[in-house]
């Protein structure tokens, strides 16, 4: 007897940032965090997000476990854009379309290796990892439950760079966040760090 499937619900939350809108299904549609900021990038490893890059308003697709944060380009209105978006994604993830290619995990996971091995050795390395562990644990989860993600890019003579992705892109609050709460908690933890500063994802 083949099992029912249950429906696809899908519903809207609104974002710090007023140009994206986070779609969330009740579905889990991938585990893990995927950023597209361009179609070409998006083409290479996302059916989804580069099937909604074909819209013409949108400007960037965030896949994060249940949910699709889009940032739109800022000429559109969301009151005119958001039903098509919201029907494409429910029919998309209904009828089982791929939504992040196989090996998008191993394959970012290689390139952050790559670019931190390059550049952190000794004591540096020590201080990247209590970073990286700290942002883990408790910037991720808070960013996450408004559609965005940050992630660490950089650590370098006491300034820590993260980039921005999803609602955290671009947001306005985005930097009282970064400034009052991240750079805060690093320095607290960690008196080596003196700024953190953001670069959009």
């Amino acid at each position: 007897m083949e099992a029912v499937k249950s429906p696809v619900m899908l519903y809207t939350e609104q974002t710090p940032n007023p140009e994206t809108l986070k779609f969330v299904t009740n579905k889990m549609l991938y585990r893990g965090t995927a950023d597209f900021r361009d179609p070409n990038f998006a083409s290479e490893w996302s059916p989804l997000a580069s099937a909604l890059f074909a819209f013409p308003y949108v400007k960037g697709v965030y896949i994060c476990n249940n949910f699709v944060t889009i940032t739109k380009e800022f000429n559109y209105g969301w009151e005119d854009v958001m039903l098509n978006v919201k029907e494409f994604i429910k029919a998309y993830v209904t009828e089982e379309n791929p939504i992040i290619n196989e090996g998008f995990e191993s394959a970012m996971a290689a390139k952050e290796a790559e670019a931190n091995e390059q550049i952190y050795s000794g004591d540096d390395g020590e201080l990247v990892r209590k970073i990286k562990d700290l942002i883990d644990t408790y910037v991720k989860p808070a960013v996450e439950s408004d559609g965005g993600n940050i992630e660490f890019k950089s650590y370098h003579n006491g300034v820590v760079t993260v980039i921005m992705q999803g609602s955290c892109s671009g947001c306005p609050s985005s930097t009282v966040t970064l400034k009052s709460g991240i750079e805060g908690m690093l320095k607290r933890m960690i008196p080596e760090v003196q700024e953190v500063v953001s670069e959009m994802g």
